[in-house]
C-alpha cells in the first residue's frame, strides 16, 4: 500500500465540497498531497478551503439542477487539471415528506438532480478517466451512494430511490471497467454528523400524522449522534489505496457491519420490521 495517495493520484474532482462529507473528502485528499478541484453551487462557500490550501485547492461553481452546465464545468476543470485521476460524485440533498401527499414535482426534481444529473457527471467523468491521454495511470470513479439503498429511510422515498439507482450504476460500471486502470467505488455512508438533517427539505409542515414527527425525531437524533465526517474520509482513503473496485460501507459499526450481515442472512420483512421499530412507526 502506498504511503500517500499522491503516489497513486495527482488530481481529484469532488462535488459538494463546501460542507459535510464532501469537505471531509477534499480535506483528506489535500492532506495526502492530491490537488483538488471542489465544487459548490455557490463558490464563495469554498473560501475556507481556498485560504487553507492556496494553489492546491481550486473552487468550481457547479449546480446539479442544470445537468448540461454541470457537465461543462467538470469538463473545463478536467482540462485545467490536465486530467483528473479521482472523481467523487458526492453532492445531493434530502427531502422528508409523505410520498403521496407531496407534490410529485418535488420528487421528480430530486430524481433529476441526484440520479439523472449525477449519472451524467459519472458518464462525463468516466470518459475523462478513460482518456488515452492519461497514459493508463491509476484512476478512480467514486459515486457516493448510501446505506439507505439497503435500509430505506421512512418518508424519504426520493432519496432512497436515488441512492439505490446510484448503487446499481456503480455495480454496472464495476463490470464494465474490469481489467482497466479505472476502479469504481460504490461508497455507502451511514449517518454522520454533517448537519445533513438541517438542510433536508420538509414540504407540507406541520405534519398531520404523528408517525412523521416520530420518524423525523429519530432521524435527526441518528444523524446528530453519528461519527465525525473525518471517519468517512478515512474509510474512503483506505479504499482508494487498495486500488480495487468494490462496495465500501462506512459508518458506525452497527450500520456498516452488523446490519448488512443481518440483512444478508435475514429477510426483507425482518429488515422492514426493524426499521419500523427504530423509527417508531410501530
Amino acid at each position: 500500500m502506498s504511503s500517500r495517495l499522491s503516489d497513486l493520484y495527482r488530481t481529484a474532482f469532488v462535488t459538494g465540497a463546501s460542507t459535510g462529507l464532501g469537505m471531509a473528502f477534499a480535506e483528506m485528499l489535500l492532506g495526502e498531497g492530491v490537488e483538488v478541484w471542489g465544487t459548490s453551487r455557490d463558490a464563495t462557500r469554498l473560501a475556507d478551503l481556498l485560504a487553507r490550501y492556496p494553489g492546491r485547492f481550486h473552487a468550481v461553481a457547479l449546480d446539479l439542477r442544470d445537468g448540461a452546465t454541470a457537465e461543462r464545468a467538470m469538463t473545463v476543470a478536467n482540462q485545467a487539471a490536465a486530467g483528473f485521476d479521482v472523481i467523487i460524485n458526492n453532492a445531493g440533498y434530502g427531502v422528508f415528506g409523505e410520498f403521496a401527499a407531496t407534490d410529485f414535482a418535488v420528487w421528480q426534481e430530486q430524481l433529476e438532480v441526484m440520479l439523472v444529473h449525477t449519472a451524467r457527471l459519472a458518464h462525463a467523468g468516466l470518459r475523462c478517466l478513460q482518456s488515452p491521454a492519461r497514459g493508463g495511470r491509476p484512476a478512480a470513479l467514486v459515486n457516493i451512494a448510501s446505506l439507505a439503498a439497503e435500509f430505506p429511510l421512512p418518508f424519504q422515498a426520493g432519496y432512497n430511490m436515488c441512492k439505490a439507482g446510484i448503487t446499481a450504476l456503480n455495480q454496472s460500471l464495476m463490470m464494465e471497467c474490469e481489467g482497466s486502470p479505472v476502479v469504481v467505488l460504490d461508497v455507502r455512508p451511514g449517518d454522520y454528523r454533517t448537519d445533513f438533517e438541517g438542510s433536508v427539505l420538509r414540504p407540507g409542515q406541520p405534519w398531520t400524522k404523528p408517525a412523521m414527527n416520530r420518524a423525523w425525531a429519530a432521524f435527526a437524533e441518528m444523524m446528530q449522534s453519528g461519527p465525525a465526517p473525518a471517519h468517512a474520509a478515512a474509510g474512503l482513503r483506505r479504499a482508494l489505496a487498495r486500488r480495487r473496485s468494490g462496495t465500501v460501507r462506512i459508518g458506525r459499526f452497527f450500520q456498516a457491519v452488523i446490519a448488512p450481515f443481518l440483512a444478508r442472512f435475514g429477510s426483507l420483512a425482518l429488515s422492514r420490521r426493524v426499521q419500523a421499530r427504530y423509527f417508531h412507526l410501530s
